[in-house]
């Protein structure tokens, strides 16, 4: 339709030229021919510049109109694209929560187990206890802190604390130490050595020392989830290695998440190392199988048997800041330790290194013992200076929890509410 009315438009143009040029022809002289020929020639210039025009215009039109077809037909395959990526996307977010929940249910039945576990051994040996009933005053006494301890495991008054370990010199954090501290019912903290003595006989202590256990574990699980690339001392007690009830559960959980082997430590002490029998030393050998490692703390003796400390699979030992400097001894003007004369201080790391062990100096209190310690090529330091343990927030604590209410029921179904 614009293409005839653009050509009626140059018609009209060239007639109206024509019929001018004819009149000055009829009317005009000699000269008349001549503005005649050049009104029709005007004319006919403006007639065939219109249509030029139309038609260069029309041709622009017609090629923005092309592109834009083009590019809304790329748009349309790109929105198909990304239509289809999110799908995709959609799908696998979808199969991979899926997956997680179906992990995440799987492995709070395991750990749920385990706490059930756990908890009819503590109140098969708590009954026992209450049956021989008290004889003195002291026994009374211990009844009543073992009642609080009880209270505190089933009512879950057990909080989590973290201590950080740094890089030497750096001081950047990389692992974190586990501590668990009781609470009673005005919400005061009890530290170990208050119930110790009264707990450690009555099994009380592997029970705090399992729920530490399940607890780390879960936090290693919350750190990983947040791809948060940091490791846990976790205490691990002759007890639970020992236990036949609880460890079997335990191993089969951690074989289910090795993944987690990299991030959590068990610690034991050096005493306990030592005396470790067959039971705990085939136990410690299967979760080094797993890929976990293991660190000796509470040291008081340097001349480790390295050897054994590379068989079972020990990639620290954490020695008190003042034990060392205490060792420190200058012989023929060259700095020794007490313990291991026969070679330089700054050389004992190296040692420790050639066997896979690294040093952590702990308890390190003042920037003087920095000092020493950096002489000493240790490469890790823990203590207050570096930070004080801290608890884990209230709401990432309760994730670690075990099943509400599920130790009190237990103990109360067995043992008619004692």
């Amino acid at each position: 339709m614009r293409k005839i009315t653009v050509a009626l438009l140059s018609a009209a143009y060239l007639c109206l030229a024509l019929t001018g040029a004819l009149l000055l022809w009829r009317s005009g002289g000699g000269w008349g021919a001549g503005i005649a020929g050049l009104m029709g020639g005007l004319g006919l210039a403006f007639a065939l510049h219109n249509l030029v025009e139309r038609v260069v215009e029309r041709a622009r039109l017609d090629g923005e109109v092309g592109a834009l077809r083009e590019a809304h037909l790329i748009l349309v395959e790109q929105l198909e694209k990304i239509q289809s990526k999110l799908q995709t996307l959609g799908d696998s977010i979808q199969d991979d929560a899926e997956r997680r929940s179906e992990e995440l249910t799987g492995e709070m039945r395991m750990l749920e187990d385990l706490v059930q576990r756990m908890s009819e051994s503590l109140e098969e040996r708590l009954a026992s206890h209450a049956a021989a009933g008290p004889s003195s005053r002291h026994s009374q006494q211990s009844v009543a802190l073992l009642d609080t301890v009880r209270q505190a495991l089933t009512e879950n008054r057990v909080d989590l604390y973290l201590q950080p370990v740094v890089s030497l010199p750096q001081r950047r954090t990389v692992f974190y130490e586990s501590f668990s501290r009781l609470r009673d019912e005005s919400g005061r903290i009890m530290m170990p050595a208050e119930y110790l003595s009264v707990a450690e006989p009555e099994g009380l202590v592997s029970a705090i020392d399992n729920l530490l256990l399940f607890r780390c574990a879960q936090i290693v699980r919350r750190l990983a989830r947040q791809d948060r690339k940091v490791g846990i001392f976790c205490n691990i007690s002759l007890a639970s290695l020992s236990d036949e009830t609880f460890f079997p559960q335990f191993l089969e959980f951690l074989s289910e998440n090795k993944d987690m082997s990299g991030a959590l430590i068990f610690e034991l002490g050096q005493a306990a190392f030592q005396r470790r029998g067959s039971t705990e030393a085939r136990n410690m050998a299967k979760l080094a199988d797993l890929g976990f490692r293991f660190s000796l703390d509470k040291v008081t003796d340097l001349e480790f048997d390295f050897p054994d400390l590379s068989r079972a699979d020990v990639k620290f030992v954490k020695i008190g800041a003042d034990i060392l400097l205490q060792q420190l001894l200058e012989v023929e003007g060259r700095m020794t330790l007490k313990s291991l004369r026969d070679i330089q201080a700054s050389d004992f790391a190296g040692l420790t290194r050639r066997y896979g062990v690294e040093v952590i100096a702990e308890k390190v209190e003042t920037e003087h013992q920095v000092v020493n310690i950096l002489e000493l090529d240790i490469a890790y330091g823990q203590g207050h200076l570096f930070g004080e343990p801290r608890a884990i927030k209230e709401q990432i604590l309760h994730e670690a929890d075990p099943p509400a209410d599920f130790m009190r029921s237990t103990l109360r179904r067995r043992a008619g509410g004692w």
